[in-house]
Parts: C-alpha cells; sequence; structure tokens
C-alpha cells in the first residue's frame, strides 16, 4: 500500500504539471495568436452578426449604427437614427479609413476576437469603394456625403474614378437635372467619412 500511494502522489503530480505547462502553451498560443490578429477579421465576425455599435469617425462624429456588410476598404452599416422625409433608416457606406474608434458591449469586443470562422461573402469582401460607388453613378442614387472637414454635401456621384468621386450637388428630394444642379464638386477618397443614401439597402 505504501508504494501504492508513492505512485498515485507521483501520477498526481506529474498530471499537475502536464496541466499547468499545456494551460501555458495554450495561454501563450492564444497570445500570439491575438499579436497577429487585424481590425478587418474583427470587422467580419462584427458585421456577420450585425452587431450594433457606435462608430467613432475620424471628423469627430459619433454614429449608432447596426453593422452589416464588409467590403475590400469599406462597411456598411444601417444608422439607427431614422432618417429622410419617412423616417427610413439610411445605410451608410463608411471607409476603413474614417473609423477612429468602436464602442462595443463587452460581449461583442469579445466575439470579434475569434477568427476562425471562414468568410462567407468572399466576393463581397473584394469589393472596393470605387466599386461601390460606381454602382451607385450607374443607378443614379442620391447620396449625402460627409467629408473630413465635417462638410454635408448632398447630390449624385456622376462618376467615381480610381481614388475620386464627382458629385452633381443639389438639394436632398430634387433628382438630378441640369436645373437642379447647384454645382459640382470632385472628392478625394481620403476625404471622404460616410456615404449614406436613404433608406437603401446595404449593398
Amino acid at each position: 500500500m505504501h508504494w501504492d500511494r508513492l505512485f498515485e502522489d507521483l501520477e498526481g503530480q506529474l498530471a499537475s504539471e502536464w496541466e499547468a505547462e499545456r494551460a501555458a502553451l495554450d495561454a501563450e498560443s492564444e497570445r500570439l495568436r491575438i499579436a497577429r490578429l487585424e481590425l478587418r477579421s474583427r470587422l467580419r465576425v462584427l458585421c456577420t452578426a450585425g452587431a450594433v455599435a457606435t462608430i467613432d469617425l475620424a471628423n469627430g462624429r459619433r454614429l449608432p449604427v447596426t453593422l452589416q456588410a464588409l467590403g475590400a476598404d469599406w462597411i456598411a452599416a444601417v444608422s439607427r437614427v431614422a432618417a429622410g422625409a419617412h423616417g427610413a433608416p439610411s445605410t451608410l457606406l463608411i471607409p476603413e479609413h474614417a473609423i477612429a474608434g468602436i464602442t462595443l458591449d463587452h460581449g461583442m469586443v469579445l466575439a470579434s476576437l475569434d477568427d476562425t470562422q471562414p468568410s462567407a461573402h468572399a466576393l463581397r469582401e473584394r469589393m472596393t469603394l470605387g466599386f461601390v460607388l460606381r454602382d451607385l453613378a450607374r443607378r443614379r442614387v442620391a447620396v449625402h456625403v460627409s467629408t473630413l472637414t465635417g462638410e454635408d454635401i448632398h447630390g449624385t456621384i456622376d462618376r467615381a474614378a480610381a481614388d475620386h468621386l464627382d458629385l452633381a450637388v443639389h438639394d436632398a428630394g430634387d433628382a438630378r437635372r441640369a436645373s437642379a444642379v447647384q454645382g459640382f464638386r470632385i472628392i478625394p477618397f481620403p476625404w471622404l467619412i460616410a456615404v449614406r443614401t436613404p433608406g437603401a439597402q446595404a449593398p
């Protein structure tokens, strides 16, 4: 019995040491995984989950939104504040460079660390901001553009090039007719903070 107790004690010590070593390795592996984690991966999880968040923009504004889609260099979100004549929520295209921070509940912060889920929208994630803006131009969708300088401009995108867009400026509610256009603006993409499409669905 003396030897049996001795062996049981040794087995218990060895099992504890192995468990501690495995826990240390797991913790180190997780630290290394987090160190390699990119914001894009977390945005993918948040958009897939339809996370409720407040986005801090580079121009100082804060937008309460529900995240919807991730593109190559943008996210789409639905504003949680009613907008437009009918009080319908608007869809926002937000370039990644315009995101200064994202406020979430703690559960979503932790959930966004899980980057093991494969992308369900690989093709959408290859769509650039220019690609989406060119589609809005083709459809003649009226937009509300917010810029880094704090300007809010309403109009219709005439064309979207590689790194800038041409906007025909007109009042909200007006169609893009020659008589309604008040002027034209060329806006570089780096100066875009958000492009809002009232009552539209996320791309």
